[in-house]
């Protein structure tokens, strides 16, 4: 006897959308099988998915926790929500997992850093969980050596910025020559890097001209952090890279049309590079800083123009972005709209938990995307890329039983009221054409029809090692 049965829905197996039920034991997804074919074996629950979508658990690979959020005027930065919100809001949402960061801070062996972040982690999230190293500053000779040993234990990703994105966070940029020597260390390890890449000296220098102009308002958020920067970085990037046999890149929220041709360009000589974008660049502007209060749309790079949006659907579509992320950072709406300057606005976005249904209404719906393709942008592409696959991201036995049950009949609008991250959603009013009615979390049902029942013991650290393929060439 199983412990569950999903039956009666169109699930999208890594084969494709066909009509299958799925049987579940412990935590495993054990057989997948014709609609009615598990009746005789019994189940000690059966779901009834009937007119629904079964699609494995969402992946966020770019979220950040309790992280420092600094506030104009304080010696002391604010902390944007814990594990424990965003998950929750991610179950709601149809999203299983989480990719955070373990932020190595100068004078700090990255070990330290890595127990830090798990400590902060542990019994304190409602899904799976795992960490991208981030890296900072000028790197002590001692770190490669230490970050070998964290890849060996499933960490298998290293963050790293090319530029300190605002005068006032000296020190985040890493210099091309360390990011070289960690692309050396990633390539023998088996890992991958994702990057922040915005053009340190172009981004500076226009924050000296607009101060000079005394247009230093948000709103000409785009003019700082613009397309020629990320064009010159992310060729800078894939460069070294290029130089480095079997090193892989994960350009993190791509923003421009600029970003999406280099990502092009390398995947056509053949570089092992993926392209993340986030849902904000996609359906927001540099205009919308103009609504009232429009810094909550606003994430570091800026939002950008109408052709870098046609630039960043036309790559989804199994072009340069293989992933739709949200660069997650929960906070309250006095805390995203704080800054009204271009060097102190909020970065990061509430986004977690509409995720799932925005990208099916915006792909599926508006634009024809398969199934199958809607749930490799939100899941079984960062799966992969990331080392989670095929234990995460796929419908197949073997699999964790991550399961999700997306209602096309729960059309709705989005309202903050009805979500459960925090008192703002960067969605307001925007319409969807489905919404999750059921999310399983390892087999066990933490979300059906407007109640929860998660818990904070039921996340789990997942390990991660990236596949050969992956690093090998572009493989999706």
């Amino acid at each position: 006897m199983f412990d569950l049965v999903v039956a009666g829905g169109l699930a999208v197996l890594p084969s494709g959308p066909e009509a299958a039920d799925i049987a579940i034991a412990g935590d495993k997804i054990v057989a997948i099988g014709a609609p009615g074919g598990f009746a005789a074996t019994g189940a000690k629950r059966t779901i009834d998915a009937k007119g629904q979508y079964v699609i494995p658990g969402g992946i966020d690979p770019h979220v950040h926790c309790s992280w420092p959020i600094p506030v104009p005027g304080q010696a002391q930065p604010t902390l944007s929500g814990p594990p424990e919100q965003v998950s929750r809001a991610a179950l709601w949402g149809g999203t299983t997992t989480l990719l955070d960061f373990a932020l190595v801070q100068p004078d700090e062996t990255m070990a330290a850093a890595i127990e830090r972040r798990t400590k902060e982690w542990t019994g304190a999230c409602y899904c799976d969980y795992g960490f991208h190293i981030m890296l900072s500053g000028k790197l002590p000779p001692s770190i490669l050596g230490e970050l070998a040993e964290a890849v060996a234990d499933g960490h298998a990703s290293v963050k790293m910025f090319t530029t300190d994105i605002t005068p006032s966070r000296k020190g985040r940029m890493v210099q091309f020559g360390d990011i070289w020597e960690v692309l050396k260390v990633l390539a023998r390890q088996g890992g991958i890097a994702s990057i922040h890449a915005e053009d340190n000296d172009i981004v500076m220098h226009m924050y000296e001209k607009l101060t000079r102009e005394d247009r230093t308002g948000f709103e000409n958020m785009a003019e700082v952090h613009n397309t020629l920067s990320e064009n010159l970085a992310f060729n800078r990037v894939i460069r070294l890279a290029e130089n480095v046999p079997g090193a892989a890149l994960y350009m993190m929220h791509t923003s421009a049309a600029t970003g999406v041709r280099a990502i092009a360009e390398a995947r056509g000589r053949g570089v092992p590079i993926y392209g993340e974008t986030l849902h904000q660049y996609l359906l927001y502007s540099a205009e919308d800083y103009k609504k009232p209060n429009g810094q909550m749309y606003h994430t570091y790079p800026s939002l950008k123009f109408k052709e870098d949006h046609d630039a960043l659907w036309a790559a989804t579509n199994r072009g340069a972005i293989q992933a739709v992320a949200t660069d997650e950072v929960c906070c309250p709406l006095k805390i995203k709209v704080q800054g009204r300057r271009i060097d102190d606005t909020t970065g990061g976005n509430s986004g977690v938990e509409p995720r799932v249904a925005i990208i099916y209404s915006e792909t599926v719906v508006k634009r024809g995307y398969g199934l199958g393709h809607f749930v490799d942008l939100i899941s079984t592409n960062a799966a992969k890329i990331q080392g989670l696959y095929p234990r995460k991201g796929a419908l197949a036995v073997g699999s964790d039983a991550d399961v999700v049950l997306l209602d096309p009949r729960a059309k709705r609008t989005i309202k903050a009221e009805g979500l459960h991250e925090t008192d703002y959603s960067p969605w307001e009013g925007r319409e969807v054409a489905a919404w999750p009615s059921l999310t399983i979390l390892r087999g066990k049902v933490v979300v059906e029809n407007g109640a929860f029942a998660g818990d904070l013991k039921d996340g789990q650290f997942i390990r991660r090692k990236v596949a050969d393929d992956i690093r090998a060439r572009p493989a999706l």
